[in-house]
């Protein structure tokens, strides 16, 4: 191994040593229409040098020894040119690079530029081979340009290369990411954590992430609170991952690691989790979010985050593998997969799951279309939902989702304004509300929700939803349709709910305004028959085909349609209320909102992959809706078949109480039991959600 990083060394002397010429190289004439690249390979030279720069302090000790300012002004030079500020005259905007450079290498560039941005994880990780292979494949393209002299070499080269890159290295980039989701091990994130002093906010810049206003004064705030309370915010969220394997009946005891995920500044609070975790023999998994496209999802961060720099810059580079993404590329990284998965089958049994702290209180994204970024093509959206649901079954097969378990729950960032320190004592009292309390109030609506075969939505005033929601049938003395939800994997307490028969579920949801996986939709409308999703339109752009573009990619993460996987009633008015009195209903994730009115969701069920584990609720009644029609078809013989029954998505889509005219139990004669109206509970022993409204 020493001598292969010895070559690594050596082979990065090298690179450098020719990245650092290209400024002064004389193979552009300035009156050929070549000029404008030696600009951005001269800009991309530069950036590479200053990574170069970085990787050479920060792996040594001096790196210890700079000050604040100093490790500040360091970050913000990786992160200027993509600042929205610097956006509008940077190669990374796809618009910019293809006003300079042409749309065919403008595009191929500006995607080129983002995939280096990958090398800010390598120079903080340690990893000088993955480092390298950015600074080679950098130079092999430029070198199609400066050896074609006074004319640009054809673009399919450009492409050719970065597909190769791609493909070559998936054995290491992509097992390198399986890895570390189910390995745990001591590495940069858990070094932070447990050794640093955490009151020296030096050390958030050892991330490598962009530092802003919102890192640091979270951190200084949960600096500041007494220990007891930040170890009870750390107690609630591991006993809520805990309480998930009571809840689903499933043994703790062979597990050996669990996945923690947290926002930048929250180390304090992830510091006592880590203990306590430990007490129950779980060891840390913590990983940073992926940059390279190789192992990207849309604009989904998974891992440890900070608040992004560029919303813009993350969304116009969403599809960017669309430039090697094909079915050779698809079967390489499942087969790299498949590898390291049986590699470390032994750690992927260990792994109980994942513990999540999610943040609110950004300001809302509104994407903006760029015609210029790189987008899949029909075939490979296809392809995509093909390469979804085969990683889902291997990753299933190695770690089957009815063996682990996980939570969720959420806090928010300074960015949500002036009142912040106000709003988290509010979001804390949410989180630990009165479990037994709930637990009667959702009892007396699960009993009556189990009389009916069908329960009907409408909306009031300007919504026009209006939904006839099918029920399984059941045995009434011992089994039910809703699961009381209490405050166990999804904190907050909060909600009943249950997988709908498709056939018969047929009508309009619409919500006037909703964010769902941080882009916000204006006046989402969605016809579903027999539960299926039919037509959908919302308001976001004036021309319609951008519309349902953009809800295809989003949403339906580019099936042609997807079924109703989920159909609850959120009853957390507490949070509601404190949503409407801060004025942040907007801001809060679904995590939250998704307690505070009825929701539906598309995509799979609640039990995807699970649906074989038996399970109760506290009155003792087995809960048996955990099936529909579509994830059925698992249990075909033709795999055919089988592989349609799941589509690996689910998202909650929640209509607030005011846009409620009712929700009503309907029973086999006909008769109706109203559950709310006006967006009031109505149903005798719900009395007392409405007290927070008054």
């Amino acid at each position: 191994m020493e001598s292969n990083m010895q070559d690594v060394y050596e082979r990065m002397e090298l690179a450098v040593g020719r990245v650092t010429e290209i400024s002064s190289d004389t193979w552009v004439c300035d009156d050929t229409e070549m000029l404008p690249f030696k600009d951005y390979f001269a800009k991309m030279a530069a950036f590479l040098l200053q990574l170069y720069d970085v990787f050479a302090i920060v792996s040594e000790p001096v790196a210890n020894e700079l000050t604040i300012g100093e490790l500040r002004d360091m970050n913000q030079m990786l992160y200027a040119d993509i600042l929205p500020e610097n956006y509008a005259d940077s190669y990374a905007n796809p618009k910019y690079a293809c006003e300079k450079l042409g749309d065919e290498y403008g595009k191929l560039l500006s995607a080129l530029y983002a995939e280096l941005r990958a090398g800010i994880d390598y120079v903080y990780d340690g990893k000088p081979y993955e480092m390298l292979s950015l600074f080679e494949l950098f130079l092999e393209i430029y070198g199609k340009f400066s050896e074609t002299k006074n004319c640009l070499p054809q673009a399919k080269y450009i492409k050719e290369a970065i597909y190769y890159y791609m493909y070559d290295y998936a054995d290491v980039i992509v097992a390198d990411r399986i890895r570390e989701t189910i390995c745990p091990c001591d590495n940069l994130a858990t070094d932070i954590i447990c050794n640093s002093d955490l009151t020296d906010l030096r050390y958030l810049y050892r991330y490598g992430e962009y530092i802003g206003d919102n890192e640091i004064r979270t951190a200084e705030f949960l600096n500041a609170m007494p220990e007891a309370d930040v170890r009870a915010m750390a107690s609630t969220y591991v006993q809520g991952f805990i309480k998930g394997f009571e809840t689903m009946r499933i043994d703790i005891k062979p597990k050996k690691s669990v996945n923690i995920r947290y926002s930048i500044g929250q180390e304090r609070m992830v510091r006592y989790a880590i203990e306590l975790f430990g007490e129950q023999g779980l060891a840390p998994i913590i990983f940073r979010y992926p940059l390279s496209r190789m192992n990207r999802k849309l604009t989904h961060r998974i891992g440890y985050i900070a608040t992004p720099a560029n919303k813009q810059y993350e969304y116009d580079h969403r599809m960017d593998e669309a430039l090697f993404f094909d079915r050779a590329f698809m079967e390489r990284k499942l087969s790299v997969m498949s590898d390291t998965y049986e590699k470390h089958k032994r750690q992927a049994k260990e792994y109980a799951g994942p513990a999540c702290i999610e943040v609110f209180g950004e300001a809302p994204f509104v994407p903006q279309i760029c015609k210029d970024a790189i987008k899949l093509s029909d075939k490979q959206q296809e392809l995509s939902v093909e390469f979804m649901s085969k990683s889902a079954e291997l990753s299933n097969r190695y770690i089957p989702r009815d063996q682990y378990s996980f939570t969720i729950i959420a806090y928010p960032i300074p960015e949500i304004g002036s009142n912040f320190e106000e709003i988290f004592a509010e979001i804390v009292r949410v989180n630990t509300l009165d479990n037994e309390l709930y637990r009667k109030i959702q009892q007396s609506l699960i009993d009556t929700l189990d009389e009916a075969v069908y329960v009907h939505v409408v909306g009031c005033g300007d919504n026009k939803t209006d939904m006839k929601v099918m029920l399984h049938k059941i045995d009434k003395t011992k089994e039910t349709n809703f699961e009381n939800c209490l405050a166990d994997v999804n904190i907050p307490v909060g909600e009943v709910f249950t997988s709908p028969v498709l056939a018969g579920t047929n009508g309009v949801l619409h919500v006037s305004c909703v964010y769902l996986g941080d882009l916000k939709y204006n006046d989402l409308e969605i016809r579903f028959v027999d539960g299926r999703i039919a037509d959908y339109t919302c308001k976001n752009f004036e021309s319609e085909d951008e519309n349902k573009a953009f809800i295809k990619e989003n949403l339906l993460y580019n099936h042609e349609t997807l079924p109703i996987g989920e159909f609850a009633i959120g009853t957390n008015t507490t949070a509601y209320v404190m949503a409407h009195k801060f004025d942040i209903l907007y801001k809060l994730p679904i995590l939250i909102v998704e307690k505070m009115g009825p929701h539906f969701a598309v995509g799979d069920t609640c039990y995807s992959y699970s649906e074989d584990n038996r399970l109760y609720n506290p009155d003792g009644k087995e809960i048996v809706a955990k099936d529909n029609e579509c994830s059925m078809l698992r249990t075909a013989s033709d795999s055919k078949i089988s592989g349609q029954a799941y589509f690996n998505c689910h998202t909650d889509i929640t209509i607030p109480y005011e846009e409620i005219g009712g929700i009503y139990a309907v029973k086999e004669d006909g008769t109706q039991i109203a559950l709310i109206e006006n967006g009031r509970f109505v149903l005798p022993g719900t009395e007392e959600l409405n007290r927070p409204f008054q």
